[in-house]
């Protein structure tokens, strides 16, 4: 299962981080700092994101 959460994190990652960059920049927040902080926190977030995905398709396999 560790596999599987490590390839969707790759997907998630780049996702959650993208949408919290476009976030902090339509807020008006152009800082490198502000969206460096966006970016690794959703990065950050996704870990235990990509792990419950992970989860649900190892159950659902049946």
């Amino acid at each position: 299962m560790f596999r599987l959460a490590a390839v969707l994190y790759s997907l998630i990652a780049t996702a959650m981080a993208g949408s919290a960059v476009v976030a902090v920049l339509s807020a008006g927040l152009v800082t490198v700092s502000a969206i460096v902080s966006a970016a690794a926190a959703g990065a950050v977030l996704a870990a235990p994101a990509s792990w419950l995905v992970a989860r649900k398709l190892y159950q659902n396999r049946g």
